[in-house]
């Protein structure tokens, strides 16, 4: 099979009706996931995205399922917990290959972690240049080559911080159900705001739709139901800010993997139910995104 290089800085756009104004990366319509029931895992900056993402698919395979877990974020961490160290990305090893994707192995981007979780780090491309859709839509194309997703029952993309582009959103072309990690906190709502903007964009040509948030690193959950109530946004669990959950990321470990104390249980027992009710299936939310001034109004700012 010849393989043409594409430079990661010479990534074709094309404009979509995506909303007004959009411009978005142009993804192969014919590369697509397959069976799996697939999730793309949003949130704020530093809000336990990658935790949560970990736990959840440990959650999955504690089910039965089969569970690939795909990093979008160049700091290439999202696995982390799950196999003990930094994993290269798929960027990497193109590069490494010029491109030539019918050089590699399985085995160059795809690793085992805890509890039978296959994991792939995206990467992405150098700061400054290229496009992360582009790396979103190599990887999935390079996991169909390799008949990765033949045989996945569940697919969770871990993608990087907000959604500040058409390239940061390319999983959601992919995933059935989105779902938002988010604080009791302004920051964290605002960011919220703007990924349920997101969604409801891509939603228009593609199957993504809401499937709820997660309300993560917060004993309160009063201002993320204030939010949820005014545009329609349901809360799928909660998970307080417990410092064992710290000491797992220092021990790189999922919660699975920490002595099973009280606390400890009850996490677990949150993700099992949350990865169950996944599972089963959600209804979409239909959500009407907030204006920015009105989120000032509505959380109590002058």
């Amino acid at each position: 099979m010849n393989v043409t290089r594409v430079p990661v800085n010479e990534i074709r756009r094309e404009r979509h009706g995506d909303g007004e104004g959009s411009v978005q990366v142009s993804l192969d319509p014919t590369v697509k996931i397959g069976n799996a029931k697939v999730f793309a895992i949003y949130g704020k900056g530093g809000i336990g995205k990658s935790t949560t993402s970990s736990n959840l698919s440990v959650a999955f395979s504690r089910l039965g399922k089969r569970v690939l877990q795909i990093g979008c974020d160049p700091k290439h961490d999202s696995t982390f917990t799950l196999t003990k160290k930094l994993m290269p990305t798929v960027i990497d090893v193109l590069e490494s290959v010029d491109f030539h994707s019918e050089e590699l192995r399985v085995e160059d981007f795809v690793f085992q972690g805890y509890g039978g979780v296959m994991c792939v780090e995206a990467g992405g491309p150098p700061a400054g240049t290229g496009c992360g859709g582009y790396v979103v839509g190599q990887t999935v194309k390079l996991l169909k080559e390799h008949h990765l997703l033949d045989d996945t029952d569940v697919v969770i993309f871990d993608v990087l911080g907000d959604v500040v582009c058409g390239g940061f959103a390319a999983p959601l072309q992919h995933a059935d159900r989105a779902l938002i990690v988010t604080a009791n906190d302004f920051d964290s709502i605002f960011a919220m705001n703007r990924i349920v903007q997101a969604i409801g964009a891509k939603a228009k040509n593609y199957n993504v739709r809401l499937g709820g948030v997660i309300a993560n690193r917060s004993d309160a959950t009063d201002q993320i139901d204030k939010f949820n109530a005014r545009i329609g946004l349901k809360t799928m669990a909660h998970i307080p800010a417990l410092d064992i959950i710290r000491q797992s990321r220092l021990k790189k470990a999922t919660l699975f993997e920490m002595d099973e104390t009280p606390e400890v249980l009850a996490v677990q027992r949150e993700y099992l139910q949350l990865a169950a009710k996944l599972w089963a299936g959600t209804d979409p939310l239909p959500c009407e995104p907030m204006k920015d001034r009105d989120i000032f109004d509505l959380l109590g700012f002058d």
